[in-house]
């Protein structure tokens, strides 16, 4: 049975993975993310794909009537829109608060304001019963992130989504988050990876390999089918035994 898939951040590394997985099964799936050129990019067989900043309301709210009009139910929603906020334009001037209410503000509308305006406007549109709605986290929830920020930002999740999966489990939707550790292949860290870093976070694992995105595409794949109907408002790490956090 065709199934239709929603992706934020669906354009590159593990938000990408994903959208191949479900593409593969021959499920609709819908692209999003800021960069139109890099959805377009892509390359998912069948796939659709929007440009939408998803920190700004009236964004999600395209998003909600793209997604009434072009599939009416959602059966996955993956939250892959995300990011460590290098990438993003620095704070003005070099007061050393405004930095870090800069840095704050943007790891927390990246990671935090849009899954959950992401998910509030699609609500009512997952199906039920078998609605799933699945989040990305990072092992950085549990050990920190250098500022605080990001770590931060990704731990906010998981209390969401423990209280989403209590007011969406009477319609037999499930809610879960997946927290991945060291991933590469990805534009996480962008070019800002020294080698001694990459050495070090890989030695961390017990079972001696970085991670790729097609790890933790299997296991939100998993997440998504009949085999885990049962399992919600649960924490998932994928991060090959660097941390056991819980």
């Amino acid at each position: 049975m065709t199934r239709n898939i929603v992706i934020s951040g669906g354009g590159t590394g593990i938000g990408l993975a994903t959208a191949r997985a479900f593409a593969e099964d021959g499920d609709r799936v819908l692209l999003l993310g800021r960069c139109a050129e890099v959805l377009e990019k892509a390359g998912v067989p069948g796939a659709l794909t929007h440009a939408a900043d998803l920190t700004e309301p009236a964004d999600v709210r395209g998003v909600a009537r793209l997604v009434a009009k072009e599939f009416g139910t959602v059966d996955v929603l993956v939250h892959s829109a995300g990011g460590s906020g290098q990438l993003e334009p620095p704070a003005a001037g070099d007061d050393p608060l405004d930095r870090v209410a800069h840095a704050w503000t943007v790891a927390f509308q990246l990671n935090t304001l849009t899954a959950a305006l992401l998910t509030e406007a699609l609500e009512e549109r997952l199906a039920e019963p078998g609605g799933r709605v699945l989040f990305l986290s990072s092992i950085a929830a549990y050990r920190g992130s250098g500022s605080g920020a990001y770590g931060a930002s990704k731990a906010a999740l998981h209390p969401y989504a423990h209280d989403l999966a209590r007011r969406l489990g009477h319609r037999g939707i499930t809610v879960n988050v997946v927290a991945p550790g060291y991933i590469e292949d990805t534009d996480f860290f962008g070019d800002a990876m020294a080698e001694e870093r990459r050495a070090q976070l890989i030695a961390e694992t017990s079972n001696g390999r970085a991670g790729r995105p097609g790890d933790v595409a299997a296991t939100l794949h998993w997440l998504a089918s009949p085999a885990a109907a049962h399992i919600t408002s649960q924490v998932i790490q994928v991060n090959g035994g660097a941390e056991r956090g819980h």
